[in-house]
């Protein structure tokens, strides 16, 4: 008889508890369909969310709470009002929140999928689309305040809960690289290399109204459009071609592997990278880049003259042969390349960049020598003569700054760069018309 009254005492107390259970779901519904939930909202839904987190126990109650926690940064932000401002978001949002987001929802997803019946999946889906900007906004500012594995652990979770948008997992693998995290980015680096990823494609850019900066859509051209011509948050929209980044993708794990001490294996990834990809020639630089790391100019040439004899006209590789010539300081053959490029592409603002810079390194030596020199006879006409080397210089400098900043105006390191030169020749006009536009 005791037996039977403890099993009764049992399915009451379960009973009560899923009623409990019902009651929070309940609420915890209704305040998240809202369109305008108020602050007080806010404190309510936290309040149901609590007591279902402590009483649920079975799949489905566990995963409804682990959506309805997902989705508390959204009905935080919504509590705002129309007029919510980023320091509002920021306060809400973070790089935490969102790893714990991308859980909760996936957790859902995988769920339904599971079990067939979908509840909440369709929603998922078009909020993961609809605040897609914002949260690559919010990894955008985490690099710029240089917290690297923040914004790499942001664009990771992103790519989670969208798998087809693979950019997001080749930047959570350079975010990664900046925050010297090389497990996670060559964990990246090789999920990208499975998934065959390019890169190629076109990106979609616009300015915000707001904060007047271009911002990058990725290869969302409906979002872009939708932000320009219907909701008109933006502006001056363009498109952008983006080479394949199979070439640095595997550069990269590469030289993670020789970092590593796995040398064979970092030639091992590049062979394989040729092999599957014969016409692209990135993958040759990096093949050559590889063997340039290692010291072996010998075999780096061999791949670079490959590299050239496959596409003489293309102005990306020869430029980039030029970089890597200066990198190993043969600054003639940097030079050949840099002027290469230009002939090619005479607009080519890089090259104009890095054939001042090559020229600049001189003017290093120069300056280290006059800084030692005394006040002797002799040392006077040594510094007559460096003088003369160093106008000599900056006179074949001047040109490729000229064009530099002709061509990108508005760029100011080239430009402080140009007004150093003008200094240094005594060039007062030019010299005072370019620190105005400063």
């Amino acid at each position: 008889m005791k037996i039977k009254h403890i099993v009764l005492a049992s399915t009451i107390l379960v009973s009560v508890s899923t009623f409990a259970q019902k009651d929070e779901l309940k609420v915890l519904k209704k305040i998240y369909t809202k369109e305008a939930p108020k602050p007080a909202d806010v404190v309510e839904y936290k309040t149901n969310l609590a007591k279902l987190e402590g009483v649920a126990t079975e799949e489905g109650d566990k995963v409804s709470a682990g959506f309805y926690k997902a989705m508390l940064p959204l009905i935080e932000i919504m509590s705002f009002g129309p007029t919510v401002t980023e320091a509002q978001k920021a306060q809400v949002v973070s790089a935490k929140t969102v790893v714990a987001i991308e859980k909760g929802l996936n957790g859902t997803l995988e769920y339904e999928k599971k079990t067939g019946k979908k509840v909440y999946t369709d929603d998922i889906l078009k909020k993961v689309e609809l605040y897609k900007s914002d949260i690559i906004n919010l990894a955008i500012a985490l690099g710029q305040q240089q917290k690297f594995q923040e914004a790499s652990d942001v664009l990771y979770s992103l790519y989670l809960l969208d798998k087809k948008d693979q950019d997001k997992l080749f930047y959570a693998a350079s975010y990664a690289i900046n925050a010297t995290n090389y497990d996670k980015a060559l964990q990246y680096y090789n999920e990208l290399k499975e998934l065959n990823y390019t890169g190629e494609g076109t990106l979609y850019y616009a300015v915000n109204n707001s904060s007047k900066e271009e911002e990058n859509f990725g290869n969302n051209k409906s979002l872009r459009d939708i932000s320009v011509n219907t909701t008109k948050t933006h502006s001056k929209p363009r498109d952008e071609k983006s080479p394949s980044k199979r070439g640095e993708i595997f550069k990269n794990i590469a030289l993670i592997l020789v970092q590593k001490g796995k040398v064979e294996e970092a030639k091992a990834a590049v062979q394989e990278a040729r092999q599957a990809n014969p016409e692209d020639t990135s993958l040759i630089l990096t093949e050559a880049d590889l063997y340039l790391k290692m010291n072996d100019f010998v075999t780096y040439s061999k791949l670079a003259n490959e590299a050239l004899a496959k596409d003489p006209n293309n102005e990306d590789l020869v430029f980039n042969l030029g970089v890597i010539s200066a990198n190993a300081k043969n600054l003639e053959e940097a030079e050949k390349h840099y002027k290469r490029a230009i002939e090619i592409n005479p607009n080519y603002f890089n090259a104009y960049i890095n054939l001042a810079e090559l020229r600049l390194r001189a003017d290093e030596k120069w300056v280290s020598e006059l800084n030692k020199l005394g006040t002797s006879e002799k040392d006077n006409k040594r510094y007559e003569v460096i003088k003369k080397l160093r106008e000599d210089n900056f006179r074949v400098i001047l040109p490729y700054l000229e064009k530099a900043v002709e061509l990108e105006p508005t760029n100011d390191p080239a430009k402080r760069t140009l007004l150093s030169v003008y200094n240094a020749l005594e060039m007062t006009d030019k010299y005072k018309a370019l620190k105005a536009k400063l």
